[in-house]
């Protein structure tokens, strides 16, 4: 990554030096377009300005890194996708004990409830049985996550986002533009934080969900991220991915498409 100069690469290593974050990893497109944005935020129009206050600044080092996290999500992002987890969700609840979910990243915590909600409005799915996991990098997503309160804005509409479900109000309680997750959902959800490049792998799980994660991964670096996710399923889990992504031509073998414009996959080796 040099396209964008010294003072570029410095903010890069300062980044990687600074805090929790990988930006080798990710594509220069991404990297420029968030850094920009926290410059504009600072007020200033050069990396190397940027630099000199990122370097004395550690409450921008923590917005920087919550920034190049991937924290943007919506209850039930994209209808079709859920719509067709559901037999999924029901396969899995009757031929399983216990089923073991993995949501990486999860943000704010709304694809892992999400989950949850689906799976207790559902009646041919076994809610008691189901086990999810939400990780990511950022403490602050996290927090939020673990929270569970979110609040309908100028640019989210957390009522609309949840009409999906016969009865939101079964699973969430509103006070006024705030809609509060209510603990029988919450308890189906545990997070905590992990990074799918630095962390150690995990396994065990039936289903995991990684949507719109790779098409901020450098090229470089898809294949190895997409296996740690990949390898974390027992030999007949479920994989998802985001609605622009593929499963990387060296995995084709590995996955058959359950439903291929839902971007629902099964592990067969």
């Amino acid at each position: 990554m040099n396209e964008l100069g010294q003072d570029f690469q410095r903010v890069l290593e300062e980044i990687d030096g600074s805090v929790d974050f990988e930006p080798e990893y990710y594509n220069e497109a991404y990297l420029s377009r968030r850094i920009s944005a926290r410059m504009r935020r600072q007020n200033v129009d050069t990396h190397a300005d940027y630099l000199a206050v990122l370097t004395n600044n550690s409450k921008e080092r923590d917005a920087l890194l919550d920034s190049l996290t991937i924290n943007v999500t919506n209850f039930f992002r994209n209808r079709k996708m859920w719509r067709a987890l559901q037999p999924v969700l029901r396969e899995l609840s009757t031929s399983k004990r216990r089923v073991r979910i993995w949501s990486a990243p999860c943000a704010d915590g709304r694809e892992p409830y999400s989950l949850a909600m689906l799976a207790l409005d559902d009646p041919q799915i076994d809610a008691s049985r189901i086990e999810i996991l939400g990780t990511d990098i950022s403490e602050e997503a996290l927090a939020n996550a673990r929270n569970g309160v979110y609040e309908t804005t100028r640019t989210t509409d957390i009522e609309a986002e949840l009409d999906l479900l016969d009865d939101p109000l079964t699973y969430v309680e509103k006070a006024e533009t705030r809609f509060s997750v209510k603990p029988a959902v919450q308890s189906l959800v545990t997070f905590e934080k992990h990074d799918l490049i630095a962390d150690p792998q995990k396994s065990g799980f039936d289903l995991a969900l990684c949507r719109n994660l790779l098409i901020y991964i450098d090229s470089e670096f898809k294949l190895s991220v997409f296996e740690a996710v990949a390898d974390s399923l027992v030999s007949d889990g479920y994989l998802v991915v985001g609605m622009t992504e593929t499963v990387p031509s060296a995995c084709r073998d590995t996955f058959e498409p359950v439903n291929k414009r839902c971007r629902i996959y099964k592990r067969v080796k």
